[in-house]
């Protein structure tokens, strides 16, 4: 076995609110889709005109008068039947947009739905804001996350490297590499950022504050679909970060978030040393 080391990589307030995000991003989905499944349907626009939705999951029986979901992308219609559209909920087939595993309280709590929502919307933009606060404040921000002119070299072997699914190892896996800054200051700064202005835009109550912001989108449906939208990115972001963390060791990326050690393979000549040292 090659010789490691023990290196304290992530502070604990890093630890701390990568886990409230996590809480959060999970509730807000599961009970943003809730919210989403009362209509099913995005516009562009002010209005939601029937029959002009950008897209929208729709129930309905087929010609042999089975239970049939679609799922409509401006003019082009796909059977989603058991996921989008359509599905059982105990056992019983009916008309949703998500199915009930996906949405949060439960299948059909809406106003519940709703609160879950808000309630962690609101911890999600604290949690947030305190996070910038100490990345700037400690340089966390400028040190570990703004891309450097040496990032920006290497940008092509970085990116050749995770196709190929290479992780890089030693002293080099202690520093994000430039694919990684980038993805972290997109969600944070755009996605975080724009989820929270669409989710803001949306509500008739903030029209004396971000009217501006509602009218240079399109209008409150334009909103709701960039917001949803970013939601989607969201989900990817993550559905990504886990499945680096599998390959890249999953017992060693979960400690060091975890615990903040994380180990590392030494170098030839380096001594041994205790992980509190």
């Amino acid at each position: 076995m090659p010789a490691t080391r023990l290196v304290y990589r992530h502070r604990w307030p890093v630890r701390v609110m990568h886990w409230i995000n996590v809480i959060c991003l999970c509730v807000l989905l599961g009970s943003g889709l809730q919210i989403f499944n009362a209509h099913p349907a995005l516009y562009w626009g002010e209005r939601s005109d029937p029959g002009k939705a950008v897209l929208a999951l729709e129930g309905g029986v087929d010609a042999q008068g089975s239970p049939q979901g679609t799922t409509r992308i401006g003019r082009h219609t796909f059977d989603t039947t058991g996921v989008l559209g359509a599905s059982k909920v105990d056992g019983e087939w009916t008309s949703r947009g998500f199915p009930a595993w996906a949405t949060i309280p439960g299948p059909g709590w809406l106003a519940m739905g709703r609160r879950w929502h808000f309630f962690f919307a609101w911890l999600f933009v604290a949690n947030g804001i305190a996070y910038v606060g100490w990345s700037i404040a400690t340089r966390h921000l400028a040190r570990d996350l703004v891309p450097t002119r040496r990032d920006w070299h290497g940008i092509g072997r970085s990116i050749v490297d995770h196709l190929r699914l290479r992780h890089p190892q030693g002293d080099e896996a202690l520093r994000y590499n430039v694919l990684q800054r980038l993805a972290y200051l997109v969600v944070i700064f755009a996605f975080g950022g724009g989820i929270v202005l669409m989710g803001l835009a949306m509500s008739p109550r903030m029209d004396a504050v971000l009217h501006g912001l509602v009218d240079l989108v399109g209008g409150r449906q334009s909103a709701r679909t960039i917001h949803f939208v970013i939601a989607m990115g969201f989900v990817a972001f993550v559905l990504i970060h886990v499945a680096e963390v599998f390959l890249s060791g999953p017992i060693n990326q979960l400690r060091g978030m975890l615990t903040g050690w994380y180990r590392v393979r030494k170098a030839p000549d380096e001594p041994e040393a205790s992980p509190h040292d």
